[in-house]
């Protein structure tokens, strides 16, 4: 048995069932783990999971930089590299 919603149980016997019911989907509620992705969508979903912790990851950069950083990075990205190149 669980010990309030979604808690894991505290006895090994009743934990090892409870990861396999969860495992096999025979979980009754929303608690039940999805079914894998089939490969067609696979790219689609990886595409979106990546977009989605790109833009965590720059504001959580952003916040953690300091000014004189910031700057840096600005002024490199305002400088493309095809500008650099001899010609």
């Amino acid at each position: 048995m669980t010990i309030g919603k979604g808690k894991r149980p505290r006895d090994p016997n009743q934990l090892a069932k409870w990861i396999i019911d969860r495992s096999t989907n025979e979980v009754e509620g929303a608690e039940a783990v999805t079914a894998p992705i089939p490969p067609s969508d696979l790219s689609a979903y990886m595409a979106a999971i990546g977009r989605k912790g790109g833009r965590i990851g720059g504001k959580r950069r952003l916040k953690t930089m300091t000014k004189e950083k910031r700057r840096k990075v600005a002024a490199k990205a305002a400088t493309p590299a095809r500008w650099k190149k001899p010609l």
